[in-house]
């Protein structure tokens, strides 16, 4: 990078680069904390069966359903949340700022030189407990940690390149770990700190078999209940967890409520009739379209709005005809008119440029007003300049190809808009529905059609550019490869001042989006509802990747307010 470039966009960083998002209402929690009870939550990803019970299979969902019941070694540090007057709304798919991070099984940490390492101290005392089947209560060790990195290093799984920054993970006593590091990676806390498949899971869970659900044994705050299958997985607490939360000066002993169960609906009218009556005391992502009609019928709910954590778009194979010509992606995005999907399919709740760059992420994201014209011509309507572009790639009649898209996506109804509109430039747009089961495996096999119709969650700001343009990564259904972008990528994560790092995201975005691996499309605000006798929450879904875990065993329920509503 030329260094008055990287000057110049150090500067820029003085630019507004967040949208504002609606803060949580009636986050003060009055009343002592009660014990007992029961939980229902939909999750942001209800319509989503669980995928796997084994950290192992590097299973994008794992923390969402298991994250009751294993702990990793860093956390989100809640009390930083804007509910308790701190700044960050915990509500990222998986992006913890530095300085709002916690130890969860760590006590202390802390990067050393020559060698470079990180030396990890674990909290004494912290137990697995009895699992009839499985194992006896024991205290959780440095041992365990390096089991499971080990499992997860050495799984056909893994992603590619995930772990090459470090040479090997050591036990130098019963409670200090060590990280041995091969050179500087910027995701260093993330990838085995609270990442996606970090979770400290027993040998003992192994060797009965990590992938049966009935032998999920974690230190976290529930034990494993019941799993049925496409209906919910249900935890039970754990009398012997270790932590605590700090509620009105006063220490209250970790979990709250008895039970927590995670429910799994795939039809949105159910599950939004299960919020409306009761049913379900939590629901995380409501689409805007449900709300008014919810604050009707049920005015009691509370609600939080957010931007949705990831970007939507309908992906181009660039190694596939008629993809492989730039014009032809460009003329796709001309041919849809974005401004209409936002105004009458979303009713203005949507944003534009929202990928792969999220507005929360704070000194990465770059506002499309400061974009380049290359950039900004993407999102526009320009049907006449699109008939051109595919008439100068030698597609005047235009041409078909098909989209792939989930059974579990509630878009079906914006991916007819779209054909609609594509249908005027000549082009014809078949849709094909899988279940999600078939649906991922075409993208992560390499066998997904020319169209790939996806809201992919952002991660972080280096993961978000590293999974999807990186070769050879599995959340690359454009089949994305550009030598400069893969030097690039790397220098990102070799460079420790956050302010460069920022910087050289902010030019890399610009140059994916000016090479349009997609059709890029806007993303939606989406609420979360919960019934008043829900305490000591404000709309939080993240304490790690995918975690909601810990924000869920920190909420107590007013059990009587829950019975006066008739609940």
């Amino acid at each position: 990078m030329q260094l008055t470039s990287l000057a110049r966009h150090l500067r820029a960083l003085a630019l507004p680069a967040t949208l504002a998002l609606v803060p949580a209402l009636g986050m003060a929690q009055a009343g002592k904390p009660q014990y007992g009870g029961a939980l229902s939550i939909g999750n942001v990803y209800l319509t989503v069966s669980p995928l796997s019970a084994d950290s192992a299979d590097w299973a994008w969902k794992i923390n969402q359903d298991l994250g009751l019941a294993y702990e990793q070694l860093f956390a989100a540090d809640l009390t930083k949340s804007k509910r308790n007057g701190g700044k960050y709304t915990f509500s990222s798919d998986a992006w913890l700022p530095t300085d709002s991070l916690r130890g969860e099984l760590a006590e202390s940490w802390k990067m050393e030189q020559n060698p470079m390492r990180v030396t990890v101290q674990l909290r004494k005392g912290v137990m697995f407990p009895a699992k009839a089947g499985v194992m006896e209560a024991r205290e959780m060790t440095a041992e365990d940690v390096v089991f499971s990195y080990d499992r997860v290093n050495k799984s056909a799984k893994k992603i590619p390149g995930y772990f090459d920054h470090l040479d090997k993970v050591e036990a130098v006593g019963k409670y200090t770990v060590v990280f041995h590091m091969n050179k500087y990676n910027a995701e260093w806390d993330y990838r085995f700190g609270w990442g996606y498949y970090s979770a400290i899971v027993p040998k003992e869970v192994v060797a009965a078999g990590a992938k049966d659900w009935k032998n999920v044994n974690g230190t976290g705050p529930y034990q494993m209940g019941e799993y049925l299958q496409g209906n919910s997985l249900s935890f039970n607490k754990n009398p012997t967890y270790w932590d605590k939360e700090k509620i009105g000066g006063t220490e209250y002993k970790l979990p709250f409520a008895d039970k927590i169960t995670y429910r799994y609906i795939k039809d949105e009218a159910t599950f939004l009739t299960a919020l409306r009556t009761g049913k379900i005391d939590i629901l995380e992502a409501v689409r805007w379209s449900a709300v008014e009609e919810l604050k009707k019928s049920a005015p009691q709910i509370q609600w939080n709005k957010y931007l949705a954590n990831g970007g939507q778009f309908i992906a181009l194979r660039m190694d596939t005809k008629p993809f492989d010509d730039m014009r032809v992606r460009r003329a796709m995005n001309l041919a849809v008119d974005k401004q209409s999907i936002i105004k009458s399919y979303y009713g203005g709740n949507a944003e534009m440029l929202t990928y792969p760059m999220h507005p929360n992420y704070v000194g990465y994201y770059e506002p499309l007003e400061s974009m380049p014209d290359s950039v900004k011509e993407l999102y526009t309507y320009n049907p006449t300049k699109a008939k051109a572009l595919l008439a100068e790639a030698g597609h005047p009649k235009g041409f078909t190809f098909k989209v792939q898209t989930s059974s579990s996506s509630v878009e079906g109804d914006m991916l007819a808009l779209i054909a609609a509109n594509l249908s005027k430039v000549g082009v014809t747009m078949e849709i094909e529905t899988l279940d999600y089961g078939a649906y991922l495996s075409a993208m992560t096999t390499k066998k997904n059609a020319p169209g790939y119709f996806m809201f992919l969650g952002h991660t972080n700001p280096t993961t978000a550019l590293r999974k999807s343009f990186v070769k050879g990564q599995l959340w690359n259904p454009s089949q994305f490869y550009d030598a400069d972008i893969e030097k690039k990528m790397a220098e990102v994560y070799a460079e420790p001042d956050e302010r460069v790092r920022q910087v050289k995201v902010r030019l890399m975005t610009r140059q994916v989006l000016e090479a349009v691996p997609s059709l890029l499309l806007p993303t939606p605000y989406v609420y979360t509802g919960w019934w008043p006798w829900v305490k000591n929450y404000g709309g939080e879904l993240r304490a790690g990747a995918e975690r909601p875990g810990p924000i869920h065993a920190r909420i107590w329920i007013d059990q009587e307010l829950k019975k006066k509503m008739g609940k």
